[in-house]
């Protein structure tokens, strides 16, 4: 589970591409890419060590393989540890932003200026 430090930027995001459904490697690459609006694309080796640390901290585990055109696919799913573990840490995040927020007198989207 996720520590009060936070996880990390790739990990948050590989999570968050599994929410709807089992991805494979490049799905997963696709939907990082999207869902952080292009700032993180990350590298098919970059995303095997990350899975692994991921299925290691019970927060991911394969879904099924699958064969396409002569080659493997491996699918991954968010387990419900891992569901929990996205669910605290956007949480975390949005309490550090809040405070950045409040700081700047800048409001925060669904809360009440004071």
């Amino acid at each position: 589970m996720a520590t009060t430090r936070g996880m990390s930027e790739q990990a948050f995001f590989i999570l968050t591409a599994l929410v709807d459904a089992p991805l494979h490697g490049y799905g997963i690459v696709g939907e990082v890419k999207t869902r952080s609006s292009d700032r993180l694309t990350l590298r098919v080796g970059t995303l095997y060590g990350a899975l692994d640390r991921l299925t290691g901290e019970r927060l991911v585990e394969p879904d099924h393989d699958e064969v396409i055109n002569g080659r493997l696919r491996r699918y991954y799913r968010l387990t419900p540890d891992g569901r929990t573990a996205l669910a605290l840490e956007a949480e975390r995040q949005a309490a550090i932003a809040r405070v950045a927020h409040r700081r700047l007198g800048l409001g925060f989207a669904g809360e009440a200026s004071s």
